[in-house]
């Protein structure tokens, strides 16, 4: 017997309405499932993966070097020689380099013992050392914080100050590694690439020593001695712990090793008022 009447025919309906319906409720349900799913916005950038690249090295100053350092009364005097390089001066290649560099120019860094380095534009400048023993290391900077990485252009001491003048100098014998940049506040443009660079003493990088760096939960150890980018940084206070290790990745029983910073990324510049 052939199926007949309005239930059959009702039946039928229900069925075609249902098949045509289908996808549109299967898009409205998958639509309601993500709907508590967070979407980046212009507000809320997408979070980006931190990254440490190599950074080309700077104008090359071959023949620059510090030719001696005396300290007395709190003074610092330094000479220094090279045919190009000049305290003061903007590096050459400052303009294209993607970091910060300073309007002052070409400087001194100073780093006494565990803390932020100094920057001096002038080869004498007063200076207060506590009395005691203390970890020095100057060396020669270009305008934008990068380092001179040669040996003559570095003094590395271990001097016992006392009443404001140095009563004692001698070479440091040891391996350790002194922190140079992130330092301070970046602002704007210059928070997209953040200088990375270190000092590593009678620590040549390669199979027996690398620098283990780790920011926030990111980690990544250098086996070579040359200048770094640091990029997807997050904005707000970045703290950078760097290690010196062997080859095994085991901490150096190093004095000062390891140290951390912790500096300051800021997207936009205040408002004028």
């Amino acid at each position: 017997m052939q199926p007949n009447g309005f239930g059959y025919f009702a039946g039928q309906i229900t069925a075609m309405t249902y098949a045509k319906l289908l996808p549109v409720l299967l898009v409205g349900a998958i639509a309601c499932n993500n709907a508590d799913v967070p979407e980046a916005t212009a507000d809320e950038p997408a979070v980006t993966a931190i990254t440490i690249e190599p950074k080309t090295p700077g104008t090359d100053f071959p023949d620059a070097s510090i030719t001696d350092v005396a300290y007395s009364n709190g003074t610092f005097t330094y000479a220094y020689d090279a045919a190009t390089y000049r305290l003061g001066e903007q590096t050459p290649d400052a303009g294209s380099t993607m970091c910060a560099n300073s309007d002052k120019g070409q400087h001194i860094h100073l780093i006494i013992d565990n803390e932020p380095y100094i920057a001096k534009y002038e080869p004498t400048f007063e200076q207060a050392i506590p009395d005691g023993e203390h970890y020095l290391l100057s060396f020669l900077s270009r305008s934008y914080h990068e380092s001179i990485k040669t040996p003559a252009a570095h003094r590395a001491t271990v001097a016992t100050v006392a009443n404001g003048g140095i009563a004692q100098m001698t070479p440091i014998e040891q391996p350790m590694l002194f922190y140079s940049r992130p330092k301070g506040e970046y602002v704007g443009k210059d928070t997209e690439s953040i200088l990375l660079d270190f000092y590593p003493v009678n620590a040549p990088l390669g199979a027996q020593y690398k620098v283990k760096v780790d920011v926030g939960s990111f980690s990544e150890t250098l086996d070579k001695w040359q200048p770094y980018l640091i990029k997807g940084l997050p904005m707000g206070e970045n703290t950078v712990t760097l290690t010196l290790v062997d080859g095994e990745g085991r901490t150096v029983d190093a004095p000062l090793n390891p140290v951390s910073r912790t500096f300051t990324l800021v997207a936009d510049p205040m408002p004028a008022q």
